[in-house]
């Protein structure tokens, strides 16, 4: 197999502005030799970013951007919270950089409180970390990295790209009994909302292009918001909104050509993805014309399908991305879908939950028409019987191809937001990244151990989703009587939106859940 086959060339990319792969030498729009490790569970992750940051000593560099952060969320227990644990790295010399979404009004159920605390936090113990609104009207900056560069220790550069804010809710377990500190959410998930996600871990060579991510968006000249009321808050309350120069770029991490035994040993290809809107005024300038190589990724991902695609996803609605699948579906009659859904909308107002469902039966039933019993869905939950909230973006194809990032399948995630994904490639067909990705998810859901053979046949796997969400809605369905079945998979139906209430419930989601921030001429043309 050919990784030209699957991830984008720099043409392919549409933005001839950004540097992410001219500054490479050799033309590729991607990285070669890299070592990646999926890191299941926000637990799993914080425990990763906690270290990396206390293992960094004076002159090294921390780089980061979030949309939502809470300066008391704990990493790892007391004394780990992420405000305290970046001020304790400023104050010993690291070189602390940060880009956090400004964010809308608490009261609508975003961060904009936190996020300032944070920001507040970071720059009184000397780091510079400022609050970026340089988005479209109803945007987010959606983008979750951080990164983490030594002076004279490339070895142990490393970057984290996923779905994971820093923030209340995330550091969940493998045992989905939720974060101790927790966001409101739809009373289905209780007050303790169990919380399933991923992010990846990066060595190599895609270290230098996951900075680049950053340090385009940190030297775009801009005001970091147009609002005069965010600026003149900004300086009644004295808090740094200009940018300061960033330190000396360090040569790219080398190429690893052999790695140690265990996850993903495999040296791995990654390509960093992204989504930016066409901005008309102070439009980017690393991409003034708006990017969306995340939807290009996928559309030439996807028409490579031919066994298994599967998917967990926060939303998978949008009729323009779920198009696509829908076309693999019919050109392959081998290829099968499965993908694992949040089982009740996250919000507790009845408009937004109404409009998600809505969205979400639109994808859904185009899905299945394309191909029938070949497409799946299911939801999750914990031995408690709660549900899981799925926030993952994941997507693995054929075991060969896997995303991991901010984005989610709908046209917000390609058109609208700014997103980042990280693409990586198995050049050895099967012993990487993809599909040890895939077989943790799968034997997790199933409450399989991990020597089960069977699961490497797209088929079996398809099987077995479909006979563990069987027992386990029967045990339901009989008043869970006897002892529970092995698994956490109940089949999943979009919730039925009534005829009356779905005219509002189309306008909201088309309004507000899944904006096409596309230029005319693409969307006219249904173009990305």
């Amino acid at each position: 197999m050919s990784v030209t086959t699957w991830f984008l060339t720099k043409s392919e990319r549409g933005n001839a502005a950004t540097t992410i792969d001219s500054r490479n030498p050799d033309g590729l729009a991607w990285t070669e030799g890299n070592r990646v490790r999926a890191l299941v569970h926000g637990s799993a992750y914080f425990r990763e970013l906690l270290t990396a940051i206390e293992g960094t000593d004076a002159g090294d560099v921390v780089m980061f951007t979030d949309w939502r952060g809470d300066p008391d969320e704990q990493l790892d227990g007391p004394g780990t919270e992420i405000a305290t644990v970046l001020a304790a790295a400023a104050k010993r010399g690291v070189v602390i950089k940060g880009l956090i979404w400004r964010s809308h009004h608490d009261s609508l159920q975003f961060s904009a409180g936190p996020n300032r605390e944070l920001v507040d936090a970071i720059q009184a113990a000397g780091g510079d970390c400022l609050l970026d609104m340089r988005v479209k009207v109803g945007g987010s900056h959606h983008q979750k990295l951080f990164l983490v560069r030594h002076q004279g220790r490339p070895e142990a550069d490393v970057a984290f790209v996923g779905g994971i804010d820093v923030c209340h809710s995330r550091n969940d377990g493998p045992e989905h009994l939720g974060d101790p500190q927790s966001v409101p959410m739809a009373q289905s998930y209780g007050e303790r909302p169990p919380w399933h996600d991923v992010q990846l871990e990066i060595r190599g060579p895609a270290v230098g292009d996951v900075e680049t991510v950053f340090r385009e968006r940190w030297n775009d000249p801009a005001e970091l918001s147009s609002s005069l009321v965010h600026r003149l808050r900004d300086k009644l309350e004295r808090r740094k909104a200009d940018p300061d120069e960033l330190p000396r770029r360090l040569p790219d991490p080398p190429a690893r050509t052999a790695l140690p035994g265990g996850t993903a040993g495999v040296p791995q290809h990654v390509q960093v993805l992204r989504t930016y809107p066409r901005l008309r005024t102070s439009p980017y300038p690393f991409a003034p014309r708006g990017e969306r190589s995340i939807a290009r990724g996928y559309l030439k991902a996807i028409s490579q399908a031919r066994k298994l695609i599967y998917v967990e996803d926060q939303y998978l609605w949008s009729e323009e991305v779920i198009r696509p699948f829908a076309a693999a579906l019919e050109a392959n009659p081998e290829l099968h879908v499965i993908a694992v859904l949040p089982m009740f909308p996250d919000s507790a107002n009845r408009a937004v939950a109404d409009a998600q469902a809505y969205g979400r039966h639109k994808a859904l039933s185009m899905l299945r028409k394309a191909g029938g019993d070949r497409v799946a869905s299911y939801g999750i939950e914990n031995e408690d019987c709660t549900p899981i909230y799925v926030h993952a973006k994941v997507c693995i194809i054929d075991d060969t191809w896997a995303t991991v990032g901010s984005d989610n399948f709908n046209l917000r995630s390609w058109t609208y937001d700014s997103e980042l994904t990280c693409a990586v490639f198995d050049p050895t067909g099967g012993d990487g990244l993809p599909r040890d990705l895939r077989l943790t998810l799968n034997r997790e859901h199933l409450g399989r151990s991990d020597d089960d053979e069977e699961l490497l046949d797209p088929a079996a796997v398809f099987a077995a989703f479909a006979a563990c969400a069987r027992d386990l809605d029967a045990w339901h369905d009989g008043g869970r009587s006897g002892p529970r079945p092995v698994g956490r998979l109940r089949a999943y139906q979009p919730p039925e939106v009534a005829h009356w209430r779905r005219p509002l419930a189309r306008m909201v989601y088309q309004a507000v859940c899944d904006p096409d921030g596309r230029p005319t001429k693409l969307r006219l043309r249904n173009r990305f």
